[in-house]
């Protein structure tokens, strides 16, 4: 199996989400194919504590992952993350898993969907 993709350290979220990532799984015939026929809507919401925060949304469908700025209208699931952590978690300094434990990261909705989509896009 190929070393995971990794963004570039200074990526911007809003790059991140609308371009990294996607292009990241259209490369990569192993994540399309574990995508299998996964459809769901995923919110990412970047900030600190009850501040001002980002938000970006990737659709995923037929094995295909697509980004843009803003809420999703009723995502499948919601991550909640601080950008020191998220740049961790890019950097593979910290894993999801871990993050959750610390409580770096916070999710919501179906935690199966998050499961399987650490083993994709993670």
């Amino acid at each position: 199996m190929a070393e995971r993709a990794q963004p570039p350290d200074d990526i911007t979220p809003r790059d991140f989400f609308t371009c990294w990532v996607p292009a990241a799984v259209s490369e990569d015939e192993s994540r399309r194919r574990r995508l299998g026929d996964t459809a769901a809507s995923l919110l990412f919401v970047l900030g600190e504590g009850d501040g001002e925060a980002d938000c970006y949304t990737l659709e995923i469908a037929n094995g295909a992952v697509s980004g843009r700025e803003g809420r999703s209208d009723a995502p499948d699931l919601t991550v909640h993350v601080d950008i020191p952590t998220w740049r961790a978690l890019n950097r593979g300094e910290i894993s999801a898993p871990e993050a959750l434990l610390r409580r770096r990261l916070r999710i919501s909705g179906n935690l199966v969907l998050a499961l399987k989509l650490h083993l994709i896009l993670g």
